[in-house]
Order: structure tokens, then sequence, then C-alpha cells
């Protein structure tokens, strides 16, 4: 079942693209913008991600972190983030653990790839609560980000 507003976020523990371990718990006292993507180095994720690298003040200034998942390696992950120059952490869910806790995996994706995380978007408030929550079918499609703005600015109102 989708994680849903108003549910406890699902806590989990990932390497990052410099091999450090993050967990979600660790940013209590924080808001966390929590985004799942399908690809690296694929267009609309490239997209997604340089709009968010782009306004990282604006989200600081909401005390919120950004944390970016997808299933591909630490080293995919590493040599994207150092060719975009993302400053937010990359987490690599290989195996698909916080993918399945936060239901966010497409049955079927692109060239037959199974099990591909969707775009998806959830705000997490500083005691871990979900305020929102956005799954994407369509992965061409980008998050809400003026919702997200919206939901961010609420809880620091």
């Amino acid at each position: 079942m989708p994680v849903q507003p108003g549910d406890i976020a699902p806590d989990f523990r990932l390497r990052a693209s410099d091999k450090s371990q993050i967990k979600l718990s660790d940013f209590r006292g924080k808001n966390v913008v929590l985004l799942f993507y399908p690809l690296a180095f694929t267009g609309v994720c490239t997209k997604e991600l340089s709009l968010m690298r782009d306004s990282l003040a604006e989200y600081e200034a909401l005390n919120a972190q950004i944390l970016a998942i997808s299933a591909d390696s630490l080293y995919v992950l590493a040599k994207w983030k150092q060719e975009l120059e993302f400053n937010f952490p990359m987490l690599s869910d290989f195996n698909k653990t916080v993918c399945r806790k936060y239901d966010t995996l497409y049955k079927t994706f692109v060239f037959e790839m199974k099990n591909v995380p969707k775009r998806s978007a959830f705000v997490i408030d500083k005691d871990g609560i979900v305020r929102y929550a956005e799954v994407l079918e369509n992965a061409g499609d980008l998050p809400d980000f003026e919702a997200l703005h919206a939901i961010l600015k609420g809880l620091e109102g």
C-alpha cells in the first residue's frame, strides 16, 4: 500500500554516492524532500534533479533536506553527481528495499526493465510524518514543485 500523508515515514538506511550511510531518522528536526527517480543520466531525471540543485537555497530556507533515491549503483551515482554538481545526497537503493517500503516501483519500465523506481516526491516533516506524497505513473512527468513548496512553507509557518 502506498505511503500516504499522515503516515509515519518508513525509516531506512542507504549508502550515498560517497559511500557514507544515511538514515532518514537522522534528519528528525528537519523537513525532508524525498525524491525517487528512475535512472541516472536520463533526460527527465537530469532535468528534475538539476532543478532541485539550482533551487537548493530555497529548500534550505524552508528547513528542508533533499534526498534523492534511485536503484543505480553507488558508482553511477558518484559519476552523475560529479558531472552535474548535485549538491544533496544521492542514495542508492540498489536492492530496492526502500522503493518497496514506499511502494514506488514500476512493474515494467521502458525496454522491458523490471522494478525501476517510479518518479515520486514525498515531504516528511521534522517529526517523521509524511505531509505530501506524489507517485507518478508517467516517468516523463515531473513532481509538482509548487505543491512541495506550499507544504514546506506551511510546515514552517
